[in-house]
Formats: structure tokens, sequence, C-alpha cells
């Protein structure tokens, strides 16, 4: 067994469960960071401060997959300040955190901005680290097409690039990190394949049997224009293999219409 102890933020989240399955697995000495205080949890809130010092006593490894695009401002970055200074003053060696491609060409879009500015915070930290940009997962597309499929009429923003990846792939991705030695910027990660948003919604309905227009609205401002532009694109780092429809197919019909929305709180990430 591994004698390094490490700990996971966001670990019941959809990535960072990903991960700690892995790591579990592997037979590594792992723990995860909740401030609900489950069973099999370790306490600490982000927001508060509150049990982040005891939580990360003989951590050798932080593996930081916690986010809020709702509240990422106190929870991304006052949330990572107080870890980091936890972690320098317990003697954390590395830290490890996951990201979003293309925040630096467009920070416009404030959960970006908060992003990019959380990883600036950690490349100054006075511990080792690791920073790993993905693209959108999956599941984070889905979420927004069934959120949005609940209007009379279902509105995409016109010509906005994504490039999916599966946040499984993802998890692979980052355990390789967390059991090698801090990197720094590591290359970014993305899905197979590039789609507009409006055919995203598209091969969705087609894969779940339903005849529904997809309209394409124009969206003003520098954040529109990032997304039409490619911004949150790494063309030439397609590391993820499954694609959307592979994607869709994995799940049945009855999984689509009852799957419930993906809660964007403090233990999930974009």
């Amino acid at each position: 067994m591994n004698a390094s102890k490490m700990l996971v933020t966001g670990g019941t989240g959809s990535l960072g469960s990903r991960v700690v399955d892995r790591l579990q697995t592997a037979g590594d000495n792992v723990q995860v960071l909740s401030r609900s205080g489950r069973l099999g949890t370790v306490p600490g809130d982000l927001l508060t401060g509150e049990g982040l010092e005891k939580a990360v006593e003989g951590i050798n490894t932080i593996i930081h997959c916690a986010s809020s695009p709702t509240n990422s401002r106190q929870v991304d970055v006052e949330g990572t300040r107080r870890l980091l200074q936890a972690a320098e003053q317990a003697g954390v060696s590395h830290i490890v955190y996951v990201s979003i491609v293309g925040v630096d060409r467009n920070p416009f879009y404030p959960y970006y901005g908060m992003k990019l500015e959380v990883e600036q915070m950690i490349e100054q930290a006075s511990i080792g680290w690791t920073i790993l940009r993905a693209t959108q997962f999956h599941e984070f597309v889905l979420t927004l097409i069934q959120l949005l499929d609940r209007l009379p009429i279902m509105l995409m923003p016109k010509g906005f690039l994504l490039q999916p990846i599966e946040a499984s792939e993802v998890a692979n991705r980052l355990v390789e990190l967390v059991l090698s030695s801090a990197a720094g910027r590591v290359s970014d990660i993305g899905g197979p394949e590039i789609w507009t948003a409006a055919d995203l919604a598209r091969v969705y309905f087609k894969a779940t049997g339903r005849k529904r227009s997809v309209v394409e609205v124009p969206i003003p401002g520098k954040i529109a224009q990032a997304f039409r532009t490619g911004a949150q694109l790494c063309p030439d780092q397609k590391y993820g293999k499954v694609g959307w429809e592979a994607f869709l197919s994995q799940l049945s019909k009855e999984n689509y219409r009852e799957r419930k929305s993906i809660s964007l709180n403090l233990e999930e990430i974009s």
C-alpha cells in the first residue's frame, strides 16, 4: 500500500467521487473532505475554514476538486486560500488542482475568471503544485441541455463551440498526476470531438427518440465571442476517447428522462 496520505476536496461530486474510487481501488490511503460530516468523510468547510487545519494534518497530497459556479468567490477563491494556508502550515507537499480549459482566454465569464485567480494563487503557493485544465464534462453538458429543455422552445446559443469529455477520463488523468511528483501546469485535455452547442442538443434529442427543433440564438458580448472563437477548446489535446454520441448511448432513454439535474454546489466541478 502506498504510504502517502491523500485528501480529496469535492470528493462526493461527479469528478471527485471517481478520483476517490480509483485511489481506493488501488489501495491508496485517501480521505474525503466534506462540510456535511457524513460517515466516512473528514469534516472541513472551505466556506468558513472550520476543520481545515485538522483535516490536512499528516496529509501528503491534496486533490482539489471542490468548486461552485454559483458561489465561486467564496468557495473557489476564498476557500482555496484557506485550504492553502492550512496546507502550508501542515507541511503538505503536493496539491493537484483541476481547472477548465481556456479560463485565461475567457476571463469575462465570472466563474472562469475565478478559476484563473485560483490557478494563480496555487502557482504562488510554497508547496508543490500540479494544475490540469479539462474541457467541460459530458455530464455537465447533458445537465445544461436538460435544464434548457424545460422551456417551450429549445433555445441554444448560436455558434458556441464545446469539446466535452467524459468525467471518468479526467479522473484517470488526475490519478496519474496525483501518483506523480508536482509537475506545474500540465497539458490541457479535451474530448475527442468539437461540437456546436446546438448540435450537441440535436444529437441528444435524436438519441432520446424525440423530435424537437433547436433554435440558435445570437448572443452578444465578450463571453459569447470567446465561446464562438474556440476559447474553451484544446483541439491539439484530444485526450478523451468517449465521444458525445457514445456517452449518450451508455444511458437508457429512461435514464435521460428520469435523470435529475446535477446540483452545482460545493462538491461539484464543471
